[in-house]
């Protein structure tokens, strides 16, 4: 199968099945997204969901945010990944919305990244969200399906991922096509133990095709084979051995 029909594939039977993914972070508004995202990172959407509505209420604003500090945003986040250094981006990020962007979030990926907790993920979650912005985050998820899909190909980065994803996918699913790859690889392209016996796609999937067909079984049941062989081979060797040296200790006695 070339590239071009596993992307065609691809986009075709998301577009069908899942027209509408969403984020399943919980927010409000542009504000709270961002808030929303630079918590999730490393983190999961559901422990992020349980500590963002005290947040919210409490910061309903940039301008609250601002005036807080690290310490007090802390005690409503104590709960996420990392929460020492998220307060502190979360503060910082509030006070360039307010002296650098007038409390409004920008739509600019560059402008978004100038932000403390930022990254380029993050930023293209907002600017595809939000704005509808051509752009796509790439987060684990995103980096582990994309890539045994087969949609990439030697993709080492998250940079790497996205510029392959971008060039070949039309402009105007980038932004959900994020979210068919987020949720596929959090409930059946799972990061240790994939679905595969229950994958929708796995008939374009590369790594099905490399791991379940008959070939591939056959390949490894073969391997299995070799190596078994070459198990038995050494231990038979290592008992010729100690036999030897026992001889050796024997005849110097």
């Amino acid at each position: 199968m070339t590239k071009k029909e596993r992307y065609h594939h691809f986009v075709e039977y998301f577009s069908k099945n899942q027209p509408n993914p969403v984020t399943e972070l919980n927010y409000g508004n542009p504000f709270q997204l961002l808030i929303a995202v630079i918590l999730s990172a490393q983190c999961t959407d559901k422990r992020i969901n349980q500590v963002t509505p005290a947040l919210f209420a409490r910061f309903p604003t940039p301008q609250a945010l601002a005036a807080s500090t690290s310490d007090e945003v802390f005690n409503y986040i104590r709960s996420v990944s990392y929460p020492n250094n998220k307060a502190k981006h979360l503060v910082g990020m509030a006070k360039i919305l307010v002296d650098v962007f007038n409390g409004e979030v920008p739509s600019s990926i560059e402008d978004l990244q100038k932000m403390p907790g930022v990254g380029r993920k993050t930023a293209n979650v907002i600017a595809s969200v939000v704005f509808d912005a051509p752009a796509i985050a790439v987060d684990t998820h995103v980096f582990r399906v994309a890539n045994r899909i087969g949609l990439t190909v030697n993709a080492r980065t998250p940079l790497a991922v996205e510029k392959q994803l971008t060039q070949h996918l039309p402009e105007d699913v980038l932004g959900v096509a994020h979210h068919w790859l987020i949720l596929h690889g959090r409930y059946i392209c799972v990061a240790r133990t994939p679905k595969c016996e229950i994958c929708p796609i796995s008939w374009f999937c590369k790594y099905y095709a490399q791991t379940h067909t008959e070939t591939a079984l056959l390949k490894r049941e073969a391997l299995k084979l070799k190596k078994a062989k070459l198990q038995k081979k050494t231990r038979a060797l290592n008992a010729i051995s100690k036999q030897l040296a026992k001889r050796s200790v024997d005849n110097n006695g």
